[in-house]
């Protein structure tokens, strides 16, 4: 665990100066508070003595004035209030700096992790430790520099001061600190397996959020909001159960610090007083008693000094609850950041990719390598550049997982993948990606306008390239039906497209980049044929050199192709020309038909 909040510390960095300024301040203000009692006593005793005015400001047995004893607690008051204003505010500055350094930290690991690093954590477990683990932490730290400090000291210099300021009497303290520690140590014990569980259900409600929010539609048609909602409610009690069962447990702390509190003040005043009555006599001159072990003023000392260990004990007791949360929020968000990309750059990489071929040498696949099942087996093929290829297979035979190997979003678990003639593991992953575009069943645009989603394949791109670019995806019509053109806004995930709209812009966007290679995943399912197949004819001719994959359900939006691979249960069944296919391949003959006579593209 330590090396973890170690690496969780590591995100300081700039913020290292008043995480260190900190405990300064609050050593400060625990000196302080500790002695300030002690003044208070000997305030007490002189003042006692006091027969006129002018001895409030003079002193005839060689103490220190009252006057000067209440001038030096009011500056000390006012020294230990700055230390304590001064030390908040520079544990608030790294507490929160923290928090911002390891939320980036945690998204730009994010963004360099593989698809099989993705898959190993949920996406509402990553959004959890994104913003309530990370709060945790923040709020730990700022604990750990302040309280953390802070609290130890008072008990250790207050259990001192108890024994210089009342000598033996200091042995009550000496007796009540462990026994009310144990208590809260059980407290602290129970509370804390409590905490460890809440986690995984934030995920839980996360997710629950997360699938509602992006599911919205489908919700909303199958009329399931009131299931729906006691879904989320369900997962919200099991939190609110948890924290209430915990915080029952934890609000006993108060009741138990209360008791010691006056038990202490009881056996404090109790024996202070007997030992004050058996050890001075009685001065008529003073009226008071005088000459015993231990005084008055040092009888009040000791009261606060009392109140102060227990109370420091508290604070203990409830910043281990805190850090056994934080721990455990530290511990999830240090598996994010210990976590390596299973796809990294070469030593020596490569700048340049030559052309769009793309051979398969034996190549196997499965997403984990503890997986028993291979999702792909002894793939080949060879493809070279410039030519149209069309991949066909049921739901779940490869198709996918094929193609995401050429941009290497997934690595071969055996074998080789050649790009213009080189291991892709040879290339420089920012090199590859921008000469093999990929445009994936899911159509994604961002929020902002057409124009800005269209120059994530080129941000350099110019009005004309533009237009180009939608003229050759048949998007052009889209852009000219909208009043401002490419500036006309585009709401989140592209809510006011249509799905073939958004199709259509994806591949504009993927055609700027003008890549090497073109996937097209299943890209153009939701637009008619005649828009694939114009498609499809743009891509050919204004885009000769270019290779194309294209993944289709439709026979229609590939028969013109070089080749189709058609691929079953992860493994290349057949591969050939439309016509070739339609006499050798049973698969393709079955899809051939039952689309046509179902009154498919012919």
């Amino acid at each position: 665990m330590l090396e973890k909040i170690k690496l969780i510390l590591r995100s300081v960095r700039q913020y290292k100066k008043y995480a260190i300024i900190t405990p300064i301040f609050m050593v400060g203000e625990a000196a302080l508070e500790c002695v300030m009692p002690f003044i208070m006593g000997m305030f007490v005793d002189n003042i006692k003595g006091l027969s006129s005015a002018n001895d409030f400001f003079y002193s005839a047995n060689g103490s220190i004035p009252v006057f000067y004893l209440a001038l030096i607690l009011v500056g000390m008051a006012i020294l230990s209030l700055i230390c304590g204003i001064m030390g908040g505010r520079f544990a608030s500055i790294a507490s929160i700096g923290l928090a911002t350094n390891l939320r980036n930290d945690l998204y730009a690991k994010l963004t360099n992790f593989s698809f099989e690093n993705i898959d190993n954590f949920s996406a509402s477990s990553l959004v959890t430790r994104m913003t309530t683990d990370i709060n945790n932490v923040q709020m730990s730290f700022q604990m750990m520099i302040r309280i953390v400090v802070r609290a130890p000291l008072m008990l250790i210099f207050s259990t001192v001061m108890a024994f210089i300021s009342g000598g033996i009497m200091g042995l009550v303290f000496v007796v009540l600190i462990p026994i009310t520690g144990f208590g809260l140590y059980i407290i602290v014990k129970k509370a804390m397996k409590i905490f460890m569980t809440v986690f995984k259900k934030y995920d839980t409600l996360n997710e629950s959020v997360q699938e509602n929010v992006s599911g919205i539609r489908v919700v909303k048609s199958y009329v399931r909001e009131d299931f729906e909602k006691q879904k989320f409610s369900s997962a919200s009690d099991n939190i609110t159960n948890e924290f209430i069962k915990a915080e029952k447990i934890v609000a006993l702390n108060n009741p138990l610090i209360n008791t010691a509190i006056h038990l202490s003040n009881i056996l404090v005043v109790g024996l202070g007083s007997y030992v004050i009555f058996r050890t001075a006599h009685w001065d008529e001159g003073l009226k008071d008693f005088t000459g015993g072990v231990l005084s008055c003023g040092q009888l009040s000392s000791l009261i606060t000094y009392g109140i102060q260990i227990l109370m420091s004990l508290m604070m203990i007791s409830m910043i281990m609850v805190m850090l056994a949360m934080s721990f455990e929020s530290a511990r999830r968000i240090a598996e994010v950041l210990e976590e390596e990309s299973t796809i990294k750059n070469p030593e020596h990489p490569l700048y340049s990719v030559p052309n769009g071929s793309v051979v398969f040498n034996n190549v196997s696949f499965k997403y984990k390598k503890d997986a028993e099942e291979y999702a792909l087996k002894n793939i080949n093929m060879n493809i070279k550049s410039g030519q149209f290829i069309g991949i066909l297979g049921s739901t779940g035979s490869g198709k996918t997982s094929t193609v995401n190997l050429i941009s290497r979003l997934y690595d071969a678990t055996e074998g080789e993948i050649l790009v213009g003639g080189h291991n892709v593991k040879e290339y420089d992953l920012k090199t590859l990606r921008d000469k093999v575009a990929v445009v994936l069943q899911k159509n994604i645009l961002f929020s902002g306008t057409i124009e800005s989603n269209l120059r994530w394949g080129n941000e350099h791109a110019n009005e004309p390239q533009l237009w180009k670019a939608c003229q050759i995806a048949q998007a052009e019509e889209i852009v000219k039906a909208k009043p401002e053109l490419f500036a006309s806004r585009v709401e989140q995930g592209g809510a006011n497209f249509s799905g073939g709209q958004k199709q259509r812009l994806c591949i504009a966007r993927a055609i700027l980049k003008e890549p090497k290679i073109m996937i097209l995943d299943d890209s153009t399912s939701a637009v008619d044929t005649k828009t694939d197949r114009l498609i499809r004819k743009g891509l050919k001719e204004d885009l000769p050199e270019m290779t194309k994959i294209v993944i289709a359900q439709r026979i229609s939006s590939i028969e013109d192709a070089d080749q189709i691979i058609i691929m079953d249960n992860g493994q290349i069944s057949a591969i050939g020309t439309h016509e070739e296919l339609l006499k050798t391949s049973k698969i393709y003959q079955e899809v051939y038909f039952t689309q046509n006579r179902v009154g498919g593209d012919k």
